[in-house]
């Protein structure tokens, strides 16, 4: 049996030149037996595709090894010939696993057993002398060099199909937060046929988690895919299913390891943006040092907060109607006064319990009392002024810790 011209490296037949050219001719009368085989091995040795009562999967499976078997027979009669057409089908075969929901790992398995099973069926030829023994090393580098490629192109298709599920998943997956968060909120209907797409359960309620990813977005956090996000707005946003469930908040906090978050308030399917909205308050909050600089701020922790800086400019309006007879004092006594002010509100008139809380003579917080007489007059007495004053100076302690933003107050 006559042989082709030696390889070289850059030969685009590789070692299907090494072959004798009619070696082709000599191995096709035995090849339907040798598919049956293959087809009998993967069928016995693999579970996913015994289904002997399945004609048309069995029927795709025959069809799959006489395609490898048919190709390998081409290119041997052919070394030279484009290897691409064949690449695609077998890229098209891995996208089809992938749409299919299936694991590539039996077809890869399905291609080594058949390249085994070839592989001794060439060998009993051999032994029978219908075949020339020193042909053995040039076919098993043929053999297992087409399946590799074959292997390969199918796991570029696989893969690709793949990435497109991913990035077409993750789209739905980011139309599910808008709708989710949106305002006036989304049907019950869109949102369950859009969860349905995106592969996400639908729970019986959520929470919104705002993000502060800095200036320097160094990394996207990953989270785990039972929670939804979007990290490509300001803030960025993570939808919380089940958020009162346990370990919920813990899961995300560790997620977000590093990174500025507020979580809203646990809210209906349908009240996703007044989560959002508070969350996105909260977050504004740390980012000002209202709130602390934690992990991940619980804003149900801190509703009062949340309430009275709701509005910075309401804040303003009430302090310059309630406090403004402290305008007539120079800011450092200004400070003291509001201070003690706010105290004596809180503890209930009780001059005794201001001096312990401000740590000064209890004479001391007479004497202030007494000038905030003079400065108020009978609004000093009156319950309705009283729990306004009380708002306004703690909304300021807050915004401004310590009353250091007085001096910004127009009053």
């Amino acid at each position: 049996m006559p042989k082709r011209a030696a390889v070289t490296e850059d030969d685009p037949g590789g070692p299907f030149n090494a072959l004798p050219p009619d070696l082709h001719r000599h191995l096709r009368p035995f090849f339907a037996d040798i598919a049956e085989e293959v087809v009998r091995a993967i069928q016995t040795e693999i579970p996913e595709y015994a289904r002997p009562a399945d004609d048309a999967y069995l029927q795709g499976v025959h069809r799959g090894v006489d395609h490898a078997l048919r190709g390998l027979l081409e290119r041997m009669a052919e070394p030279d010939t484009d290897w691409e057409p064949v690449k695609a089908t077998y890229r098209r075969i891995g996208r089809g696993e992938a749409e299919e929901g299936r694991s590539l790992d039996s077809f890869q398995w399905a291609l080594r057993l058949g390249a085994r099973v070839t592989w001794r069926r060439v060998n009993a030829l051999v032994d029978a002398d219908l075949l020339p023994r020193n042909v053995l090393a040039a076919f098993g580098e043929a053999l297992f060099l087409h399946l590799d490629e074959m292997a390969a192109a199918t796991t570029a298709g696989y893969t690709e199909a793949r990435l497109r599920e991913a990035g077409e998943l993750q789209q739905r997956r980011s139309r599910l937060v808008d709708l989710l968060t949106a305002d006036p909120p989304a049907s019950a209907e869109a949102i369950a046929e859009l969860a349905h797409s995106a592969r996400w359960p639908v729970p019986r309620a959520l929470a919104v988690v705002a993000v502060d990813q800095g200036p320097r977005r160094v990394r996207q956090p990953i989270v785990a895919p039972e929670f939804l996000s979007r990290f490509d707005v300001t803030p960025a946003v993570v939808v919380v299913p089940d958020p009162e469930g346990p370990g919920r908040a813990r899961a995300v906090a560790a997620a977000l390891h590093g990174l500025r978050a507020a979580m809203g308030p646990t809210v209906a399917l349908h009240e996703g943006a007044r989560s959002l909205r508070w969350a996105a308050q909260g977050l504004d909050l740390v980012r000002r040092g209202v709130l602390p600089d934690a992990e991940m701020v619980r804003c149900q922790d801190h509703l009062a907060t949340l309430l009275l800086l709701r509005d910075d400019t309401l804040i303003d309006a009430l302090a310059a109607q309630r406090l403004r007879p402290l305008k007539r004092i120079r800011p450092p006594q200004r400070e003291r006064l509001a201070e003690t002010l706010l105290s004596w509100l809180q503890c209930g008139h009780n001059a005794s319990e201001v001096a312990v809380r401000l740590a000064v003579h209890p004479q001391t917080v007479r004497y202030r009392l007494r000038q905030l007489d003079d400065l108020f007059g009978a609004q000093l007495h009156d319950r309705a002024v009283q729990f306004e004053m009380q708002l306004a100076l703690r909304a300021l302690e807050l915004r401004g810790g310590a009353m250091t933003s007085w001096t910004d107050v127009q009053l």
